[in-house]
């Protein structure tokens, strides 16, 4: 992994500020360098684990320095307009912190840093709200978080009364499978701005756009007899009906499927050995011949 980047690591926490310290100890086992530590929280007003947790947290970085090496920590409560907010009820308080965490990544970004998230504290609204933050921001040196911890060792480390796990106790780090879209398409990335309908609404219609080139590819592939089979498994066939319907045979069928889907491989990059069958076809294809009838 590259190293002379700067790195900040990123974590989303309520009452268990083990979450913190735990994933952190994993990164740097595995010789990552990270210089700033960033919390990411609601106000403890509501919840007074939340105060604690950030207490105890912030006595493990005396002189913003972690386990002997410099590391600076730095809460971000989630915030709208000049108030705390406590929970995330309705649309008004995602929408504020939407634009909240979109703001921190991308300012980081802006700053040239590596990023790690970790996602597995606190709200399960905040982590879906990272996670969409991540994917408009992150590059491909970005990396996203959540952690594993036998159901056993939560229990003794709740509420921070275990603060750094040792390899025995089972705790890791699962790196978060996800396309940074922003990466692919920067345009999405102006979407920080918007709110969280906003950004669905462009986002699915991005891709949207990349599922429709897939089918076209296919498509424009096809001789015309194969494209009448394709187009009958679009409707829902099974290969039976597709031979009935197209007054041919079950064989034939079968051959021009064959050949279809190993367009379809192609096209959305299929392994070989992954299974496909009629039910992808009519799955990817269904809404494709319908919006071009």
């Amino acid at each position: 992994m590259n190293q002379t980047i700067d790195s900040t690591f990123v974590a989303t926490m309520a009452g268990g500020p083990q979450i913190v310290t735990f994933a952190l100890d994993n990164l740097l086992q595995r010789g990552e360098v990270i210089q700033e530590v960033i919390v990411v929280h609601l106000s403890p007003q509501a919840d007074p684990l939340t105060g604690q947790a950030l207490a105890k947290l912030a006595a493990e970085f005396p002189d913003d320095r972690y386990a002997g090496h410099p590391c600076r920590l730095r809460f971000f409560p989630i915030r709208r307009g000049t108030e705390k907010l406590d929970d995330i009820r309705d649309e008004a308080e995602a929408n504020a912190a939407w634009s909240a965490i979109h703001e921190l990544v991308a300012s980081l970004k802006a700053q040239g840093r590596r990023l790690h998230i970790c996602i597995a504290g606190g709200r399960r609204m905040l982590a879906l709200l990272t996670l969409s933050a991540a994917m408009l921001h992150f590059d491909h040196n970005d990396r996203l978080w959540h952690m594993y911890t036998p159901a056993e060792f939560i229990e003794r480390s709740r509420d921070g009364a275990i603060m750094h796990a040792r390899p025995e106790d089972g705790v890791r780090l699962i790196q978060v499978p996800m396309a940074p879209w922003g990466a692919y398409f920067p345009a999405l990335r102006a979407l920080a701005q918007a709110t969280p309908e906003q950004a669905i609404a462009v986002r699915t219609r991005w891709l949207d756009q990349a599922e429709q080139a897939r089918c076209r590819a296919v498509v424009e592939q096809l001789t015309p007899r194969q494209l009448d089979v394709l187009r009958a498994f679009a409707t829902g066939r099974n290969p039976q009906e597709v031979a009935e319907s197209l007054c041919i045979s079950l064989k034939t069928v079968d051959s021009h499927k064959t050949v279809i889907l190993g367009e379809c491989r192609n096209a959305w990059s299929v392994p070989e050995d992954a299974w496909l069958d009629y039910h992808f076809l009519r799955d990817k294809f269904g809404l494709f011949f319908a919006g071009t009838a």
